[in-house]
């Protein structure tokens, strides 16, 4: 039996969606997040941009620290020579790269105006990776930008020159999200028989079918024997109508009678982390969780038809495919609503270690404390919300990595 993976792509697509945006010291939360929930990749962002430089060398720096213990760190750039170059330049430590670049007709007309040949795709894509390879990296997924609007066939030459040079996987890209669960299904199939190369599904919500689209996809290919990845988000969050929602595809794959103890989900996934994780994204990007979102929405386990709550009251298993409880929710949650300390921008030393001392921190003396409370106060300025517990404890454990994180030089 083959495997599926799940690499999570809110760090790069989610981000870079329009009129959303998300912290550094956020964006390390969600890998720290993911990496306890036992996700296999994060997509972290764009080592070519000098904003996420300092930010991804820190992440870097805390899985060799084991901070981060299991997620591949992975880094997105164009499947140009220059871009990964430069990627290993600002990021010496890398290991794991996406390099993308766009197959179908309308791209290569509409974008490159002439500039660029199907020839020419294929050998910047050839030689990207020849770089990328001899500089270090030990993992690079080859996308194909538009694959659901490429002929197969150039689809396959393309995977077997991403195989025949070092390649790991191929990643198709519904960029449109104009995939249906049955054409991806044989498209995938064909691709799959005919390379034998892992397959990445990146498939968006246009239509409102990301999830069972890269669920086909990712049938197909294990069917013909090659290991899926499946890129998700949390929240679905992603450019237009969103991307593959991570929740929704755990779900999905523990639970749908097509999949259920069928396929073997490689990640040690904690489905029990998917409220906790959804909550912080919705906080962190600022965006409500929709109130029927699977999984962790107000509604997923509402009830009030008369015939649907006496149902649900006699045995969940009649108006409920899964339990509170398998998400992390069930147990109540108290609300403060006396006397609260809490510390951030303009906080003072003594609130400071009076929040600390609940969250079962205590500093050693006045000159560790003062180096922490200024952390703080930049954390504060830096996400321009209240701080979370979790990222309060975050900054008081990895100074060295949040002030790297934190550093920014337009100049």
């Amino acid at each position: 039996m083959k495997n599926i993976y799940l690499i999570d792509v809110t760090n790069r697509d989610g981000v870079q969606t329009s009129r959303i945006m998300l912290s550094k010291l956020a964006k390390t939360m969600l890998n720290l997040y993911l990496d306890d929930m036992g996700i296999y990749q994060s997509e972290i962002g764009f080592p070519t941009l000098k904003h996420e430089m300092n930010y991804i060398n820190a992440n870097l720096d805390l899985a060799k620290k084991g901070v981060i213990k299991n997620l591949h760190l992975e880094g997105w750039c164009r499947a140009v020579p220059e871009d990964i170059e430069k990627t290993f330049k600002n990021c010496p430590d890398i290991k794991h790269l996406n390099i993308s670049i766009s197959t179908s007709d309308i791209m290569i007309e509409g974008k490159f105006q002439g500039r660029k040949t199907w020839k020419d795709v294929m050998n910047s894509m050839v030689e990207a990776l020849k770089v990328a390879k001899e500089l270090g990296a030990e993992t690079v997924g080859v996308n194909a930008e538009d694959a659901s609007r490429t002929e197969t066939e150039k689809l396959i030459d393309f995977a077997m020159a991403a195989k025949e040079n070092g390649g790991t996987r191929f990643r198709y890209c519904d960029t449109l999200g104009g995939d249906d669960s049955i054409t991806i299904y044989e498209k995938i199939k064909k691709i799959a028989e005919a390379t034998q190369f892992p397959l990445e599904l990146h498939c968006h919500n246009d239509l409102g079918m990301a999830v069972a689209v890269s669920l086909a996809g990712a049938q197909g290919a294990i069917e013909c024997g090659v290991d899926a990845y499946i890129n998700t988000t949390l929240n679905g969050y992603g450019e237009r109508a969103g991307n593959c929602d991570l929740v929704s595809i755990m779900l999905a794959l523990k639970f749908s009678h097509g999949f259920e103890d069928k396929v073997h989900l490689a990640d040690k996934i904690d489905l029990k982390k998917s409220w906790k994780m959804a909550r912080y994204a919705s906080y962190a990007f600022d965006i409500p969780i929709p109130i029927k979102q699977v999984g962790v929405g107000a509604n997923a386990f509402a009830h009030e038809s008369g015939i649907h709550a006496d149902g649900a009251l006699k045995d969940r298993r009649n108006y409920e495919l899964y339990d509170p409880e398998d998400v992390g929710r069930g147990e109540p949650e108290l609300l403060q609503t006396g006397r609260v300390i809490t510390t951030g921008e303009y906080g003072g030393l003594k609130g400071f270690r009076h929040v600390y001392d609940d969250l079962g921190i205590h500093f050693h003396d006045d000159k560790e404390a003062r180096r922490v409370l200024e952390l703080v106060q930049y954390s504060n300025l830096h996400t321009q919300k209240p701080l979370t517990d979790d990222e309060l404890v975050f900054i008081a454990e990895n100074p060295d990595a949040v002030t790297k994180i934190m550093t920014v030089s337009p100049i």
